[in-house]
C-alpha cells in the first residue's frame, strides 16, 4: 500500500519520475522475458524516439515528392512542405499533451500500464468518451492499414528498377511474405537498431537523389510549366500533407519512452531534420527532369542506372520493411486487444495472433498498385482527420472547461502562452485542413486515383512499367 501511495504522491510534483520508474520496471520485465540484455533491442531514450520519429516520417514518400513538385511547381512545393511540416509539429505536440493528460489522470486512479501499450483511441476514450474512441479507432486503423499497403506497393515499385525479370505484382507477393515477419517484433522498444538504420538509409537516398539529379543536369528541352491544373495541384498538396502526417504512431512511440514528457521537443527536431532530406531532393529532381515527372511517380525511374542508384533502391527496400513494421505495430496491438493476446508474455503466441492483420494489407496492395496517387488519396481522406483535425478538436474539447485548464498536466507552451491563442490556432487548423486538405484534396486525389484505375485497371500487373521486349508486361 505504501508503494502505491508513494507513486501517487510522486505523480503530482514529478510526472517524469513516475513514468521513468514504471517504464524501467517494464523494461526489466521485458529483459527477463527475452533474456536479451542488448543495446540493439531495448530503446526508450529521447534519442531512440528521435530516430523513430525521423525514420518513420519519411520513407517511400521521399520518392514521390518530385512527382508532387511537378504537379504544383517548385515554389508551392517548398512553401507547402514547410507549412505542413509546422502543422505536423503542432498537432504532434497536441497528441503528446493529450497522452500525458490521459496518463496522469489514470495514474492518479492507480491504473497501471505494465504490459499494456497505451494507444491513441484509448486516450480519446479516457478524455472524451466512447464516440471519440470509435472515431479515433476507425480513422487511425484505416490510415495505418493503407500506410502499410503503400509500403508494400513501394517495395515492388522499387525492386523493379533493379530486377525487371518479374513484374511488380509478383514482387508484391514476395515482399508481402517478407513483411509478415514483423509480427515477431513485440513493440516500439524493440525498433532501436532498426530506426537508427532506417534514418541512415533515407538520408543516403535523399542525398543520392539530390546529387544524382544535379550531376545529371537538366534534360534536353526540360519544361517547368506547373501548376497547370487544379486537380494536379491539390493532388500534389495532399501528398505533402501525407508526408508530414507520420505521427499516427506518436502515442505508441511516446509510450515506449522512459520520459514521454520530452517527446514534444523530439518531434520538432525530427521534422527539422526531415526538411533537410525532403526539400533538396525534391527540388533537385524536379529541376533536372521538370514535367517528365508527371508520368513518373517514382523518382528512381528517371535517374540513370548505376551502382549508387541500386544501393539507394536496396536501402529503401530495407527501410520500407522497417516502416511497414512501424505502421503495422499499432494495428497488431489493436488486434491483440480484440483477441485477448495483448498481455501474454509469449512472443510466438502474439506473432501467430497478429498474422490475420497482414493478409488484408497484402490483398489491397495487389488490388491498388498505384504508387504515388494512392499516397494523395490516403493523405486527403485519412491523414487529414487522423493527425490534423481529430487531435486539434480533441484538444479543444478536453480543455473547454475552466477546471480542466486549471488542472492541466501540461500548461500552454511559452510560444503560445494563452489558452485563447491555442484555441484560435486549433480552430484554424481544423478549418484549413477540412476545406483544403479533405475537401479540395479529396476531390483532386480521388479524381486522379479513379483515372489510374481507368487507365491501368485494378490488379494491374505492372503499374507505370515501360514496355520492353525482355519483360512480359504490356
Amino acid at each position: 500500500m505504501s508503494g502505491v501511495k508513494q507513486a501517487e504522491e510522486a505523480i503530482v510534483p514529478s510526472f517524469n519520475d513516475t513514468m521513468e520508474h514504471e517504464e524501467r520496471d517494464e523494461e526489466k520485465g521485458e529483459h527477463s522475458i527475452f533474456s536479451v540484455k542488448s543495446l540493439l533491442w531495448h530503446g526508450g531514450s529521447v534519442y531512440d524516439a528521435w530516430f523513430s520519429c525521423a525514420s518513420n516520417q519519411v520513407a517511400q514518400v521521399l520518392l514521390t515528392l518530385p512527382y508532387s513538385f511537378s504537379q504544383m511547381g517548385m515554389l508551392s512545393g517548398i512553401i507547402l512542405q514547410i507549412f505542413y511540416g509546422v502543422l505536423g509539429i503542432w498537432t504532434a505536440y497536441l497528441i503528446s499533451v493529450l497522452y500525458i493528460e490521459y496518463r496522469s489522470r489514470k495514474e492518479k486512479e492507480n491504473v497501471s500500464f505494465k504490459n499494456h501499450v497505451i494507444q491513441w483511441f484509448e486516450v480519446l476514450d479516457g478524455l472524451l468518451g466512447p464516440y471519440w474512441k470509435a472515431i479515433g479507432l476507425a480513422f487511425n486503423c484505416t490510415f495505418l492499414l493503407f500506410g502499410s499497403v503503400i509500403q508494400l506497393i513501394a517495395c515492388a515499385s522499387n525492386i523493379y528498377y533493379i530486377n525487371d525479370k518479374l513484374d511488380k505484382r509478383t514482387w508484391t507477393y514476395i515482399f508481402g511474405a517478407c513483411c509478415a515477419t514483423t509480427v515477431f517484433i513485440p513493440s516500439f522498444h524493440n525498433y532501436r537498431i532498426w530506426s537508427f538504420l532506417g534514418l541512415g538509409m533515407t538520408t543516403y537516398t535523399a542525398w543520392y537523389l539530390t546529387i544524382a539529379a544535379l550531376v545529371h543536369g537538366q534534360v534536353e528541352g526540360v519544361t517547368h510549366q506547373s501548376p497547370t491544373k487544379l486537380v494536379l495541384y491539390f493532388t500534389g498538396a495532399t501528398n505533402i500533407l501525407y508526408t508530414f502526417g507520420g505521427h499516427a504512431v506518436t502515442v505508441e512511440i511516446m509510450h515506449a519512452m522512459w520520459k514521454p514528457q520530452k517527446f514534444k521537443y523530439i518531434y520538432l527536431l525530427a521534422t527539422l531534420y526531415v526538411f533537410t532530406l525532403t526539400i533538396p531532393s525534391a527540388a533537385a529532381v524536379y529541376w533536372a527532369f521538370g514535367d517528365q515527372l508527371l508520368n513518373h511517380s517514382n523518382a528512381f525511374s528517371l535517374l540513370p542506372r548505376s551502382g549508387w542508384r541500386d544501393a539507394a533502391v536496396i536501402l529503401m527496400l530495407i527501410h520500407q520493411f522497417i516502416t511497414f513494421g512501424f505502421a503495422c505495430t499499432p494495428l497488431y496491438f489493436v488486434w491483440e486487444k480484440v483477441v485477448g493476446t495483448h498481455a501474454t508474455k509469449s512472443i510466438c503466441l502474439r506473432a501467430v495472433s497478429r498474422l490475420p492483420v497482414v493478409i488484408p494489407i497484402w490483398f489491397l496492395a495487389i488490388i491498388f498498385p498505384f504508387f504515388g496517387p494512392i499516397n494523395s488519396a490516403v493523405g486527403s481522406l485519412l491523414v487529414s482527420f487522423t493527425v490534423y483535425i481529430i487531435p486539434a478538436l480533441a484538444h479543444m474539447l478536453t480543455y473547454k472547461s475552466a477546471s480542466a485548464r486549471k488542472n492541466a498536466a501540461e500548461k500552454p507552451p511559452f510560444f503560445v502562452p494563452s489558452w485563447t491563442a491555442i484555441y484560435a490556432v486549433n480552430a484554424a487548423i481544423v478549418i484549413w485542413v477540412f476545406v483544403i486538405g479533405f475537401g479540395l484534396g479529396g476531390w483532386a486525389s480521388m479524381t486522379n486515383f479513379i483515372k489510374q484505375v481507368d487507365t491501368f485497371g485494378l490488379f494491374a500487373k505492372c503499374y507505370q512499367c515501360p514496355p520492353s521486349p525482355s519483360s512480359k508486361h504490356h
